[in-house]
């Protein structure tokens, strides 16, 4: 379970940081004080399915989307070491890698169609 508390907060931090948001930017938004946000995001503090959903309000992201491709059982996926990769960078490097993967399945799209 910690695996999972580590992956889920690492999700939430990324994309607080997406949204520029501090902890305490979003402590406000989600009604949560600032330093139990940060304990979830280091998956040092299991939360309560109340508190995942405002969270994710205060994130303006689906509760569901905080679970997506989040598999305890899978953690040397090549998933998910990109998304560890990724959580640790600036949301600049996030779109950047975004675009470099929207073109290459781009290129990947055209040459199929020939």
């Amino acid at each position: 379970m910690d695996g999972f508390l580590k992956k889920l907060g690492e999700r939430l931090r990324l994309y607080r940081k997406e949204k520029g948001y501090s902890l305490e930017q979003l402590g406000e938004r989600a009604g949560l004080h600032h330093n139990y946000i940060g304990l979830v995001e280091r998956g040092e503090k299991n939360l309560t399915v109340e508190s995942l959903q405002k969270l994710a309000k205060g994130l303006e992201v689906p509760l569901e989307q905080l679970f997506h491709s989040i598999d305890p059982m899978d953690a040397d996926s090549d998933f998910q070491k990109l998304l560890g990769l990724l959580a640790e960078r600036p949301a600049e490097d996030h779109t950047m890698v975004l675009q470099i993967v929207q073109a290459i399945l781009q290129r990947d799209d055209v040459q199929a169609k020939k």
